[in-house]
């Protein structure tokens, strides 16, 4: 049985609160100052460093549609050596290069 998707299921089981959610962070993505390839890259950064990888995956690839090159999205993640140390690094920078390389623009 493949494994369901986390946004599929909250979607079928309670779709009010997963719209509320969604407006809640479109809003913040829209009033945040920053332009979406920096919220991207930032915002796959903090997962990175809290071990969301699902997230790191999905952001990486967010980030290439809104013109984040690999570097940057490596940037993103090195930097969290500076406050996480290896972890955030060891668990995501393959993950985020490999969702990079595989999301088509």
């Amino acid at each position: 049985m493949a494994e369901k998707n986390f946004f599929e299921v909250w979607s079928k089981e309670s779709p009010e609160t997963m719209k509320g959610f969604m407006d809640f962070t479109g809003g913040l993505m829209k009033n945040s100052g920053l332009d979406e390839k920096t919220f991207q890259l930032i915002y796959m950064a903090i997962q990175a460093s809290r071990g969301g990888l699902g997230s790191v995956a999905a952001h990486a690839g967010f980030a290439k549609k809104a013109g984040a090159t690999r570097d940057e999205v490596k940037g993103a993640i090195l930097v969290t050596l500076m406050t996480n140390g290896i972890n955030g690094v060891a668990d995501a920078l393959a993950l985020a290069l490999d969702s990079y390389d595989n999301t088509p623009v």
